[in-house]
């Protein structure tokens, strides 16, 4: 609970409407899209300007109150959770967009901005990372989870395409990160906030690059009888040397729920459907095009359709990133794993996910980036059934132990945050570890910018009072 003074001052800073402290107010932020865990703030304060966030910092920093940054609450991995109890700062209200400059092909935002809202005010270009939750996530969040998509395959995660960075550090301190063009000598200090987790300060302004939009496209659905032959197919496509704009899987747990939610024909006795993109120059693409054909076809596909134009085309994309909201309809809960293996390890580790779903007994849809092999395995569940929560956390220690033991990691856009901070020793030795602790004290000495999160804490949930199953 906060003191009096503080509230006051806080109300000082950012005026009375903007501080919550109600309780029943509060509980809106105490989760964020990994629905198996709460935690709650002490208020929730929403700055307009950089300048407020500074003092807001240097308060909490003054009277040491634990404070983090929350976007949207879009985040799968409890990033943004408030542990230890403290501040949220609410970043929504600082959504503008400050500057389009496509003849020098970037843009400059505030972290509250909507992501997709940038691609629509950049006329004939667009901000290339496309995570699934674009109609809602905003950029400051983006950033602190180096967020990815579909289309990152070719284009890259969010780290491949910010150029500067205002931050507010722990203490308070502004300090300007990067530039405003490529390759700014000096460390990478912008690659190093990027993807940090909001453990390192509070981004304020954003700089990044934009990409033209491509002169065309081309979109295929195709069909397969079972995940594990889908699932060699994007393999054997990556070991061809060809790179689509996206290589999407969904399993039929994930067919079924699409259907059920948009009916648009998606073929329900299918074991697994791949969403290929291809963009580009128009000259070669049908070349390329076949050749996909072909492997698809190698490997037992009974049907390969072609989006006809740009309306057929946005359904398939529409199925593909509501997907998730759509299995709601299959259980009241789920779980999103966001594990990362080398592509040819695809099948291997999508069987061992099904192993894994019949050893706990809980049904797993999947879903993949599948290109660059980030699986999202969700689990589905009931959050009421305290047995079902147990057993979803042993299926997604399972399946990240053997991401591991295919030789990749246990995240590939969602981020660490309080779900997967204890598998990190299965990647990183003591020493490394410790390390990466002490960078992170360089920054934020008395660990009060968002505690507890990327590295292991030694206790579990419940004693967050993170869990919550009534």
């Amino acid at each position: 609970m906060l003191a009096e003074e503080v509230q006051r001052e806080l109300e000082r800073i950012v005026g009375s409407g903007n501080v919550l402290t109600d309780p029943f107010t509060r509980m809106a932020y105490e989760c964020d899209g990994a629905t198996l865990f709460r935690a709650s703030a002490d208020a929730v304060v929403f700055p307009r300007s950089t300048e407020q966030v500074s003092q807001i910092v240097k308060l909490a920093s003054r009277e040491g109150i634990p404070f983090l940054a929350r976007g949207a609450g879009t985040g799968l991995s409890g990033g943004s959770l408030p542990t230890a109890g403290g501040l949220i700062l609410a970043m929504n209200r600082m959504d503008r967009i400050l500057e389009i400059d496509t003849a020098n092909c970037r843009a400059v935002v505030e972290p509250g901005v909507i992501h997709i809202r940038l691609t629509e005010a950049a006329d004939g270009y667009c901000y290339a990372p496309d995570p699934s939750s674009q109609i809602a996530c905003t950029m400051g969040g983006n950033i602190a989870e180096n967020a990815g998509g579909p289309h990152c395959l070719k284009y890259g995660v969010t780290t491949n395409h910010v150029l500067g960075l205002e931050v507010v550090l722990p203490d308070g301190e502004i300090v300007e990160l990067g530039s405003t063009v490529e390759d700014a000598p000096g460390y990478d200090l912008v690659g190093l906030m990027t993807g940090s987790e909001g453990t390192l300060g509070i981004v304020t302004r954003i700089t990044v690059r934009l990409t033209r939009l491509p002169e065309s496209y081309k979109t295929l659905l195709a069909v397969f009888e079972s995940v594990d032959d889908a699932s060699q197919t994007v393999s054997d496509v990556i070991a061809k040397g060809i790179i689509p704009v996206a290589l999407e899987l969904m399993d039929q747990l994930v067919i079924r729920a699409v259907e059920e939610a948009f009916a648009w024909g998606l073929p329900l006795d299918a074991g697994a459907v791949l969403v290929i993109e291809l963009d580009g120059p128009a000259h070669g693409m049908e070349s390329q095009a076949e050749d996909i054909v072909r492997i698809c076809n190698q490997n037992g596909c009974r049907d390969v359709q072609v989006a006809r134009d740009d309306a057929e085309r946005a359904q398939l994309w529409t199925a593909r990133k509501k997907a998730v909201g759509a299995l709601g309809r299959l259980a009241p809960s789920y779980l999103i794993q966001d594990g990362v293996v080398p592509p040819t390890q695809l099948p291997e580790i999508i069987r061992r996910v099904t192993e894994i779903s019949s050893e706990v007994d809980i049904p797993i849809a999947n879903l993949a980036h599948a290109g660059d092999g980030n699986i999202h395995p969700i689990l589905l569940y009931d959050q009421r059934n305290p047995d079902e929560c147990e057993k979803v956390l042993e299926a997604g220690e399972k399946i990240l132990r053997a991401c591991v033991e295919l030789g990749g990691t246990v995240s590939g856009e969602h981020g660490i945050g309080v779900e997967k901070n204890e598998q990190m020793s299965l990647l990183y030795s003591p020493e490394d570890l410790a390390f990466m602790r002490r960078l992170r004290g360089i920054f934020n000495p008395d660990n009060l910018c968002n505690p507890d999160k990327m590295f292991p804490t030694g206790r579990s949930y419940v004693a967050f009072g993170a869990r919550k199953t009534v």
